[in-house]
């Protein structure tokens, strides 16, 4: 998503559990761990947090190689950064796996009064384009990274995701007990993330 639309301070909430009203804008990249459990897995999400800043988009770009999931967060706020959607959207479906879970967020939800992108319309763009969470607060948070873990690993369960691809984005860790670790570390060879 565009700059200033709360990236990283969604990613700060959910890996330190803190909330941050002002975050600095991000400089290239940026990332963050969190250890979660997903049906009995123990899962390592590596979340990547790009720029939004439109000179820093190639450097986004090849971020998107390998990631198991992406979430695309706009400002309810700021009706431009929700028009600017198209494009984000374009830039993860041509430089992803077709079986990338893409999960929109529409952010800042508690600045309700000062709406300027309706939830009817912000909804029928997420079903027109597949993705489906909105709108969030500081409460939800938690809820859209663990959707996206979920889906990230059904992919897997169905065999729509292939843990022995390197550009899947997920890496198994078999010497864990109980069928195994699932976690998306990057691979030291390539560029790439993973949610």
């Amino acid at each position: 998503g565009d700059m200033g639309v709360g990236k990283s301070c969604l990613l700060h909430q959910f890996t330190e559990k803190k909330f941050m009203a002002d975050c600095p804008h991000t400089i290239g990249v940026e990332f963050g761990t969190r250890i979660i459990e997903v049906s009995g897995q123990k899962i390592k999400l590596q979340i990547w947090d790009t720029a939004g800043q439109e000179r820093f988009r190639a450097v986004t770009r090849s971020y998107y190689r390998g990631a198991a999931g992406a979430l695309m967060v706009y400002d309810i706020t700021r009706r431009s950064t929700y028009n600017h959607l198209s494009s984000w959207l374009t830039d993860a479906r041509n430089l992803t796996n077709p079986n990338t879970v893409i999960i929109l967020i529409g952010n800042k939800a508690d600045l309700e009064a000062q709406r300027d992108v309706t939830y009817e319309e912000a909804k029928q763009f997420a079903e027109e384009n597949g993705g489906c969470r909105l709108p969030l607060r500081g409460e939800n948070v938690e809820d859209a990274f663990l959707e996206a873990a979920k889906k990230i690993y059904q992919n897997i369960q169905d065999g729509s995701l292939d843990l022995n691809a390197a550009e899947s984005g997920v890496q198994h860790k078999p010497s864990a007990p109980q069928g195994g670790r699932l976690t998306s570390e990057p691979q030291p060879q390539r560029e790439g993330c993973g949610c």
